[in-house]
């Protein structure tokens, strides 16, 4: 799949930092892959987290995820908090 803006939405947000809510039936691999969050460039900023709970189907892979980078339309992320442990670009 890819990402669903309709399952990403604010906790919350003060002083230029926002929390977000993002849930897919997607594996935590897939979620943390390059190019999945392409869609929130233009909201999102580094610094934001991003928690995460995928494959929602079936036995779920909670992160807190980071943007790390935003530069034209590509949207970076990193794992620093998660089930797995692992981290992405």
């Amino acid at each position: 799949m890819s990402f669903m803006s309709k399952d990403f939405s604010v906790i919350a947000y003060a002083n230029g930092f926002t929390l977000w809510n993002y849930t897919t039936k997607d594996t935590l691999d897939t979620v943390k892959g390059a190019n999945y969050f392409n869609d929130i460039a233009p909201f999102a900023r580094i610094g934001d987290m991003i928690l995460t709970v995928a494959n929602n189907q079936s036995t779920i892979a909670p992160a807190i995820l980071a943007v790390t980078a935003i530069a034209d339309g590509v949207v970076s992320v990193s794992d620093f908090t998660s089930s797995a442990g692992s981290a992405a670009a």
